[in-house]
Order: C-alpha cells, then structure tokens, then sequence
C-alpha cells in the first residue's frame, strides 16, 4: 500500500501481492481481535483519564502536606532554640521541645486521613507560634527587669 501525492490530490494504490493472508497478517502483528478493542487500547476512556487525575490530585495534595509537613517541623526546630533553659532536672527546654516534636511527628506519620493532616498541621502551627509569642514575652520582661536593676530571676 502507498500512499502518492499528486496535482490531481492524495492517491491511494494498493499493490495486491505484497498483501500477506490474513491469518498470516493477524499473527504478525498479534492486534486486538475487533474494533472495541482497538478503542479500547488506543484511546483513554473517561474513567481512565478521571482516575488519573484523581490520581495526580491525591499525589499533588500529598506533596503539599508533606512540604508544609516538613515546613513545620523546621519551624519547631528553629523555634526550640529560643528556650535556652533547662527544666528542674537539668535538662534543656530545646531538648525536650525537640524530641516531643520527633515523637509526635513520628506518631503521625503513617496518617493518610486528609482532615487529620490539616488538623496536625494547623495546631501544630498554632502551638508554634504561641509558644514563640510566649518566649518572646517572657524576653522582653526579663530585658525590663534588668534595665531597671531588679533581680531577673525573680
């Protein structure tokens, strides 16, 4: 079979002797045995084509999550370095916030519920940003005792 272009339009000829039998042309190629399963293999159906994208939606909220995820775990961190005291063990606030960030994180680490995530993730950013405000405060009034000559551990 070619195809030729000519001033009259496009051409098709068929040489009929290159045409194997069709049995013969069927087992070389191994195709779909009718025409549903031609569509079927070549053109996305639209339950293909919409798992697919719910597909891609969950992978892209996932990555989402995870992002603000490992967002917030930095932010804890970075915030766990402004409580440079130590509890009445002995041991350092940054320690302890450190590890029950790790434990609680670790907690919720196999979770797929999407609500869940957005809960963690929103009182987790909540608790972050009081204990920060907190520690800022408590700054601030030692800074004001010391520069009126009062004794800052009081």
């Amino acid at each position: 079979m070619a195809l030729r272009v000519s001033s009259q339009g496009l051409r098709l000829s068929v040489a009929w002797r290159e045409f194997a039998p069709f049995s013969h042309w069927r087992s070389l190629h191994n195709g779909p045995d009718t025409v549903e399963e031609l569509l079927e293999r070549h053109l996305d159906s639209p339950k293909t084509s919409k798992d697919e994208e719910d597909e891609r939606l969950v992978r892209q909220r996932l990555t989402s999550t995870r992002r603000e995820a490992l967002a917030l775990y930095r932010d804890i961190l970075r915030a766990s370095r402004f409580f440079l005291w130590t509890n009445e063990k002995g041991i350092p606030w940054r320690d302890i916030l450190r590890a029950n960030a790790r434990r609680e994180f670790e907690e919720a680490r196999f979770e797929t519920d999407p609500e869940v995530i957005a809960r963690l993730l929103v009182g987790g950013r909540d608790a972050v940003e009081t204990a920060v405000d907190k520690a800022v405060e408590k700054h601030r009034q030692l800074l004001e005792r010391r520069s009126k000559g009062d004794n800052p551990r009081s």
